[in-house]
């Protein structure tokens, strides 16, 4: 059982999104206004995490209940942990307004192939699949279906569901141990077709990522408030330091724009490459409701041990 990358995923994401939410919405120079001229560094000593956790929680939660099964079981588990979600006083981190109002649409009976908004590619529905990229690690067609139907019950643009199923694959080559230089081209070959803006972004972090100016290539990339932006920065961050989680995190975190977004989708990539003993035991400590990640990255292993036998 891969308890150690079980683990590295869910505390990678919680822990990125914690440390990124303290720079949500705010410019480089803000960042550096505000935590000095490096920016921020660490978490807080009681560090929470935004909706981005929340929503890939719920997320993992019905994969342990049923994601052996068919789409439409799978689905209806999501749609209930979403629904639980939506409706849950702890809803109060700035939750994106897609997500509640495709979530809202399901909630009133709307079947959730139909419950998407249409034209939105924001970065809501990548950055909750990394539970999805680690249980079908070993199902890649599987993995893409799921990501496909997790994403598209809110954000039903096209480069959404490129970034979706995307950002889930990269967990899947994290854990496979691909080389950090070959992860791209594995990538397009399995986005292939899903969406020009999504290929576009990602073909920009090939172009930057040897540039000597990091902020230079951050402001290139964009600002991660759309789906491709996000997987696209996530990505640089992971691979400007494949070996280092904090400062894939840190790096996420000093982003313009969507910084909690970015780190929890880099933070779930590094941790799925090096596991859990990689990132500090003290920011462990820290996250919010550690024995509850805990337990839910174990349930999370168990399952796949389960389907994968």
């Amino acid at each position: 059982m891969d308890l150690n990358k079980a683990k590295g995923v869910m505390f990678g994401l919680a822990i990125g999104d914690a440390l990124g939410a303290q720079t949500e919405f705010m410019k480089l120079d803000q960042i550096r206004v505000r935590f000095g001229k490096d920016g921020i560094r660490d978490l807080p000593a009681q560090a929470q995490f935004t909706d981005d956790t929340q929503m890939s929680i719920a997320v993992a939660e019905a994969l342990v209940k049923v994601g052996e099964k068919d789409i439409e079981s799978i689905m209806e588990a999501v749609r209930e942990e979403f629904i639980k979600w939506h409706d849950s006083p702890e809803n109060n981190r700035a939750p994106g307004r897609t997500c509640l109002e495709g979530i809202a649409k399901m909630k009133r009976g709307v079947h959730w192939r139909k419950s998407g908004v249409a034209d939105s590619k924001g970065c809501g529905s990548a950055m909750r699949v990394a539970p999805i990229g680690y249980l079908y690690q070993r199902d890649p067609e599987k993995l893409k279906e799921v990501a496909h139907v997790t994403g598209i019950c809110t954000h039903g643009h096209t480069a959404a569901d490129a970034a979706c199923i995307g950002a889930a694959y990269l967990v899947k080559l994290a854990l496979d141990g691909v080389s950090p230089e070959k992860v791209i081209q594995n990538l397009f070959a399995f986005t292939a077709g899903l969406s020009a803006e999504f290929d576009g972004a990602i073909s920009k972090v090939e172009r930057c990522l040897a540039w000597e100016d990091e902020e230079k290539a951050l402001k290139y990339l964009g600002e991660g408030w759309v789906g491709e932006e996000a997987v696209a920065l996530a990505l640089y961050c992971f691979l400007r330091y494949p070996e280092d989680y904090a400062k894939v995190v840190i790096r996420g975190a000093n982003t313009n724009g969507d910084s909690d977004s970015i780190a929890c989708i880099a933070g779930s990539i590094s941790g799925a490459f090096l596991g859990v003993d990689a990132i500090s035991p003290d920011w462990v400590k820290r996250i919010e409701k550690p024995l509850f990640l805990e337990d839910l990255a174990q349930r999370l292993a168990i399952k796949k041990e389960s389907i994968s036998a």
